[in-house]
């Protein structure tokens, strides 16, 4: 990719509030917060959080690639000057003294590449238009149900955000007509400008860098081709979703502009704690309350598991409160992974009240009783 004008003269990890020396983990992770705070669903009316969002989302589509990224920091390294002898650009050569050497082919060679020109008929500089233009990602949150994640479901997600307008099916001209060719630029989106020997180009201000012009705006979306509307997006949530997961929804996002494709729309998931089980990793983990004469004389336990069914775990004589018992295959499933492990915790429940005839077993219980489970502590 060729170095943009506007890498320049903006400083994307600032804007990001990252050091250049972020990891691309940190730098997506500053780049989902400032996108959640300044979202325009977050800030209605407020041009100036429209306009952050804007950058922060233009920083990221730089620095977030690791390939772009390079490219930037070489390029701010250098300045547009330095580039001239830097390595990648045409015409850079060594020079007596340590220098470098140039000749006004070279010259053009080098504006060319640093403001978007490609090689045109007869060896000239050709400008590129604007371009297609990928769409913002956009961000959500589904809460869900503990057993619904476990086992997965396919959802509807309800959103208000851009999209292309089903009028005009995003052209932005009035049904039956169609955007016309730009008669300043002829097309291409920007005009040159020639001084001397160099050669600049700038978006055309005319029709905006797109290269057509709206002649008869489509009177639903006034010629923008884009609408802010409620919209339904279908979206299968995998079994064994954790909580604050995020899914990406590739294409699903903001829709691009001149032809551009669609960002990607990142879904956070919320988990609902549920009342009998809970999770560890792929395990399923459950409480078993027993009484104490269960857990000292032993017994069998009917055990629920999260398909419904239930299953029988012995309980050894002696068991302790919050012996785990590990039932194999009964926790998520993992697909060609197999399936996790169902872990029981057994706790033994000690009543609030005793009747006579407990208190009194208890006592007698206590009588007969010689060993004390502290004697190991010296007291």
């Amino acid at each position: 990719m060729a170095p943009q004008p506007e890498w320049f003269e903006k400083d994307y990890y600032k804007i990001l509030g990252v050091a250049e020396s972020a990891s691309q983990k940190e730098i997506t992770s500053a780049y989902r917060k400032l996108a959640r705070e300044l979202h325009p669903d977050a800030n209605p009316g407020d041009a100036a959080a429209e306009e952050r969002f804007k950058d922060v989302s233009a920083a990221y589509d730089v620095v977030g690639d690791e390939g772009k990224r390079k490219e930037y920091d070489e390029v701010r390294r250098l300045g547009p000057i330095g580039a001239m002898g830097g390595a990648g650009f045409p015409g850079a050569g060594g020079a007596p003294g340590g220098g470098f050497s140039f000749n006004a082919d070279d010259l053009g060679d080098l504006f060319g590449n640093l403001f978007n020109q490609g090689p045109g008929a007869g060896g000239r500089r050709r400008p590129r238009g604007a371009g297609p233009q990928r769409g913002a990602d956009l961000e959500t949150e589904l809460t869900m149900d503990f057993r619904d994640a476990v086992a997965g479901i396919t959802t509807t997600l309800h959103l208000t955000s851009d999209a292309a307008c089903s009028t005009c099916s995003g052209t932005g001209s009035k049904p039956g007509s169609a955007p016309q060719v730009c008669s300043n630029c002829h097309g291409r989106g920007v005009v040159d400008e020639n001084q001397g020997m160099f050669s600049f180009s700038r978006p055309c201000s005319v029709c905006g860098g797109k290269g057509v012009v709206v002649i008869d705006p489509c009177p639903t979306c006034s010629g923008t081709g884009i609408v802010r509307r409620p919209r339904d997006v279908k979206v299968r949530i995998p079994a064994g979703v954790s909580d604050n997961q995020t899914i990406k929804l590739k294409g699903r996002g903001g829709p691009g502009r001149n032809g551009g494709p669609p960002g990607d729309l990142f879904v956070k998931v919320n988990v609902a704690p549920d009342s009998v089980f809970g999770r560890s990793g792929d395990n399923l983990t459950l409480t078993v309350p027993v009484t104490f004469d269960e857990a000292a004389l032993g017994t069998k336990l009917t055990v629920p598991t999260i398909e419904g069914d239930r299953v029988t775990l012995k309980l050894p004589a002696g068991t302790g409160s919050g012996k785990v018992f590990r039932i194999k295959g009964r926790g998520l499933d993992l697909g060609r992974k197999g399936r996790g492990d169902l872990l029981v915790t057994v706790e033994v429940a000690v009543p609030n009240r005793l009747s006579k005839e407990q208190r009194a077993a208890v006592e007698a219980f206590a009588a007969a009783s010689t060993d004390s489970p502290r004697a190991h502590l010296g007291v």
